[in-house]
Order: C-alpha cells, then sequence, then structure tokens
C-alpha cells in the first residue's frame, strides 16, 4: 500500500512537468492510468488526472508508481492531499465533523480543562534531496543508491 508522506510539491510538480512533456494519454498509457472521471487537478489553468499526477509523483518521490489500486484502499484522499500540498483541486471540500454539543445539565456538572496547544515549527520542511538522475530520494548518505 502506497503512502504519500514522502511526496512534496515539488514531486507533484515534476509529474505535470511530465504529462506536459508526454500529452495526456501518452502519460497515462506509460503508468498504467486510465482517465479518472470526477474532479481534476488545476495548475496554471490547466487540467490534468489527480489520481495519475499523484500515483506518478509516488514515483518521484519513492522510486515506484502508486497504481490505481492502491488509491482505492487509501485512507488519504487524492484531493485532499493534493490540496494540503498547494493544488487547485475544485469541488467540494470535506466536511468537518460537527463539534459534539455539551447539555445544560453536562456543562454545570464537567469541569473545564484547558487545551494544550503545542507550538508549530518556526521553519518550513525541506524537501528531499532527489537523485538528478533517476529522481529517487536519496538516502542519507547523499549518494544514489541506482545511480552511485
Amino acid at each position: 500500500m502506497a503512502t504519500f508522506s514522502a511526496v512534496t510539491r515539488q514531486h507533484i510538480l515534476q509529474a505535470i512537468a511530465d504529462w506536459d512533456d508526454r500529452g495526456r494519454d501518452a502519460f497515462l498509457g506509460v503508468y498504467g492510468f486510465t482517465a479518472t472521471p470526477g474532479t481534476p487537478l488545476l495548475h496554471e489553468d490547466r487540467a490534468y488526472d489527480a489520481q495519475a499526477i499523484l500515483g506518478v509523483a509516488h514515483r518521484y518521490a519513492t522510486g515506484r508508481v502508486a497504481t490505481a489500486e492502491e488509491f482505492r484502499n487509501s485512507p488519504v484522499g487524492v484531493a485532499d492531499l493534493l490540496r494540503k500540498r498547494g493544488f487547485d483541486v475544485p469541488g467540494a471540500a470535506p466536511a468537518a465533523p460537527a463539534p459534539a454539543r455539551r447539555t445544560a445539565a453536562k456543562a454545570a456538572t464537567a469541569p473545564r480543562t484547558p487545551r494544550k496547544t503545542t507550538p508549530r515549527a518556526s521553519e518550513p520542511e525541506k524537501p528531499p534531496a532527489v537523485c538528478p538522475t533517476c529522481f529517487t530520494v536519496l538516502p542519507a548518505t547523499g549518494i544514489c543508491d541506482d545511480c552511485g
């Protein structure tokens, strides 16, 4: 099962550039995707197949394309993940769960506890180093295992 935590905005931009170079049909064919109806990824006034782009971005991040079957079994929504990376995916945003209401009886008897806050990181997350030849994430040594 694919995990998408390693996929960064840069990986998605690489997949979009690959789509632009190959064209829609060749891109889908090369990576084994079929056009998925639904919400497209919009970038610079162009529409892309969000699932195929994310699958190929997974390849740039990990060296392996995430297949369409993995998206069906994944708890992470394609549109949600792309939105978190700063991309425009039109359509209905996921509904936030409604907060639980406290009844007057519960509110009177339940003591209030202060909320704990965690400090946010002051620096943005740095993208991982990528091999310029095969576009896989480099190990800690900084030398690609495949390209040397």
